[in-house]
């Protein structure tokens, strides 16, 4: 039980992030009261399809690099008009959300 409310505080968090905008692991990890747990959230963004939908595609490392495997990410990234760099990854200064 406590998992899945976990999923869900993420997943909630995951969908206020408005289109054109990304945040990072560590971001989420925070605005749920979890700072040390960006692992967490990733690992749970990896499922969230068990749970409905959601734009995970809008979750970032702290880097700005995408998540491994998942050539589609930055498709739907590009569509929202967020700015990817040569090496792939999203510009943090410009595109990260500011909640």
């Amino acid at each position: 039980m406590l998992q899945e409310t976990l999923a869900y505080e993420v997943l909630s968090v995951v969908e206020e992030i408005p289109a054109g905008k990304v945040a990072t692991y560590g971001q989420i990890a925070r605005l749920i009261g979890r700072p040390r747990n960006a692992r967490l959230v990733g690992r749970i963004l990896r499922v969230a399809e068990q749970y409905g939908s959601y734009p995970c595609h809008r979750v970032v490392n702290h880097a700005g690099r995408l998540a491994p495997g998942w050539p589609e990410q930055a498709a739907l990234l590009v569509a929202e008009g967020v700015f990817l760099n040569q090496r792939g990854c999203v510009d943090l200064a410009r595109d990260q959300w500011d909640c």
